[in-house]
């Protein structure tokens, strides 16, 4: 059978969550009246346009192994990037979705980087567990979440923009579109909105993928912070197969805000 954009996503995941497992460091541990209304819009209309980060500060600014309690982080290999070039999407609103979910940069940000986030396994001994709570044990093993985190910094309101475009694709593509990835064709079948908080705006979904009968669950998040807006891609171990459900990776939203408050 020939090799899917899915199942090498999978295979990919999978590699980098036990690599990072296996030799990272262990991580450290309203309403408003006339008056607001009327001083937010003057705020505004002094408040200098955007000035996006430089790669230098993007780069110090992009979560780092330590900044997530019980995660790994690295900085993603080159091979592990893919380029928006190599993303067709049939319906142009599409695009921005199609990007962010594959870990490509969303717009065209002046500095961007990326960044793998592998969630510990819960911790438990199988040995000591037989039946059901064995089996229990077994998922609770395999329950890792490795996220995509693709950061960038825009002039002007580039960053707003990004999130505006993914709000717009997600309306727009609920009902599924179709995609390419690396020359292989990926189908959206559903997009369902999740709810989520992190830096100045943020919006969140729960994105069913289908390839040749195959069904993988995704988590993206999108996420603005200043002048920079970043996108999470997760995909979680004992999800897969069957596209079964797991949690936002609300930690690592959280904290890249906050390292880029």
């Amino acid at each position: 059978m020939r090799s899917t954009a899915i199942r090498r996503t999978a295979v990919a995941a999978t590699a980098v969550s036990l690599a990072l497992l296996a030799t990272a460091c262990g991580g450290s541990d309203s309403g408003s009246g006339d008056k607001g209304t009327a001083k937010g819009k003057e705020s505004a209309a002094a408040k200098p346009a955007a000035k996006a980060l430089t790669a230098a500060e993007l780069e110090k600014a992009a979560l780092a192994q330590g900044d997530v309690k019980g995660h790994k982080i690295a900085k993603a290999a080159a091979k592990d990037v893919i380029s928006v070039d190599d993303i067709k999407v049939e319906k142009e609103v599409c695009a921005p979705f199609a990007d962010a979910l594959m870990g490509a940069q969303v717009g065209e940000p002046a500095a961007f980087t990326k960044r793998t986030v592998v969630s510990e396994p819960k911790k438990g001994s199988m040995d000591e567990q037989d039946g059901a709570d064995a089996e229990d044990a077994f998922k609770a093993a395999f329950d890792i979440t490795t996220t995509q985190l693709a950061l960038g910094s825009y002039d002007g309101k580039g960053a707003e923009e990004s999130v505006a475009s993914l709000r717009t694709a997600a309306t727009d593509c609920a009902g599924g579109f179709d995609f390419t990835a690396a020359g292989e064709k990926q189908k959206v079948s559903k997009i369902t909105e999740e709810q989520v908080k992190g830096g100045e705006d943020a919006a969140a979904w729960t994105v069913q993928v289908e390839q040749d009968g195959e069904k993988v669950q995704f988590k993206l998040v999108a996420m603005r912070q200043g002048p920079s807006f970043a996108s999470f891609s997760s995909m979680n171990l004992a999800a897969m197969g069957g596209g079964a459900d797991f949690e936002l990776p609300t930690a690592v939203v959280e904290a890249q805000a906050a390292k880029l408050a």
